[in-house]
């Protein structure tokens, strides 16, 4: 089965034109996730600047038995947070086992190819894909079974909220959570600036080319005429706020239009498009707890650069 939303609403649509107008510019970082974007984030996880992905794949290689003993989820409805191609999801099924595999992502074309590959690699797993922005709400349809629920959120994507969202989100996924419920989830930690600021702005250019190409999708959504040559990419670590910043910063005065609007942004300008929070170890606990989920676990690399924790709602055993 597979459930997804279809094409650009009104409501999207004045989402981006309102956050193009407000005093300090943004796009939304879900717009990233159109079909080439969500390639191209893919690409990105293979660079050699882009420590997460690989931090994160050898965390799961060598601690995945104690992993999956610190609340164990045998048999469990797998809900994969943000699936893309479902690959990282898959390298855990003989551990976990999954019953049913639930994956959600925003960009449904894309979710839809990678599930008719899963489901020709694991035929005897129920497997189910949700289309939808669940940043902003995670309603999962009613064949979803509700017990034992295992919600997997890797990749450090938790970054992306700030920490009251962040925590408003481990809140939902905690009221989902029924029975022996639980969450694995992946967590950038704080580290030197030189790694951080090198993985969100590669020798490449993959990740330059992945935050220019949110313009492309604006275009469609929004009916927006941004020109992508007027736009390069920028990306810098805030000290003071513990995140990287990615912005597009306008190359030359531009004016940019729609459909009942316009704004001229001077050379220099700039589009706030992503942040990613760097956690500490105590920190995270603490969103966790103010979720109302407790660590039953956490593993990190030598270098203290990555986390990968397990939470279960306060009071499981």
């Amino acid at each position: 089965m597979f459930r997804g939303a279809s094409k650009p609403d009104a409501e999207s649509q004045q989402l981006l034109r309102r956050a193009l107008m407000a005093p300090h510019p943004s796009i939304p970082p879900k717009y990233f996730y159109d079909d080439l974007g969500s390639r191209l984030f893919a690409a990105i996880t293979a660079l050699d600047e882009y420590y997460p992905t690989r931090t994160e794949a050898e965390l799961l290689r060598t601690h995945l038995p104690a992993i999956a003993a610190a609340a164990p989820v045998t048999g469990c409805t797998f809900i994969d947070l943000g699936a893309g191609n479902c690959e990282k999801a898959a390298s855990l099924f003989p551990a976990v086992q999954p019953s049913c595999y639930v994956a959600v992502d925003i960009s449904s074309d894309y979710l839809r190819v990678s599930l008719e590959h899963m489901q020709r690699q694991f035929p005897d797993i129920e497997i189910l894909g949700v289309g939808t922005d669940f940043s902003e709400q995670l309603e999962l349809p009613a064949v979803v079974p509700t017990q034992r629920r295992l919600f997997f959120f890797p990749g450090s994507s938790i970054g992306n909220f700030t920490p009251h969202e962040a925590v408003a989100f481990l809140q939902a996924l905690r009221r989902q959570m029924h029975g022996e419920g639980a969450l694995w989830i992946g967590v950038d930690l704080q580290k030197p600036i030189d790694p951080l600021e090198r993985a969100y702005d590669d020798e490449l250019g993959v990740t330059a080319a992945f935050n220019r190409n949110l313009l492309r999708h604006v275009n469609r959504i929004a009916g927006t005429d941004f020109v992508l040559a007027d736009w390069q990419h920028a990306a810098f670590f805030n000290e003071r706020e513990s995140r990287i910043e990615m912005h597009l910063q306008a190359v030359r005065d531009v004016d940019v239009s729609w459909p009942g609007g316009r704004r001229r942004f001077a050379a220099g300008a700039r589009i706030h498009t992503e942040n990613s929070y760097k956690h500490s170890i105590e920190g995270f606990r603490s969103l966790l707890a103010a979720a109302g989920l407790r660590s039953a676990g956490h593993w990190t690399d030598a270098a203290g650069w990555f986390a990968f924790f397990v939470a279960v709602p306060d009071g499981r055993p």
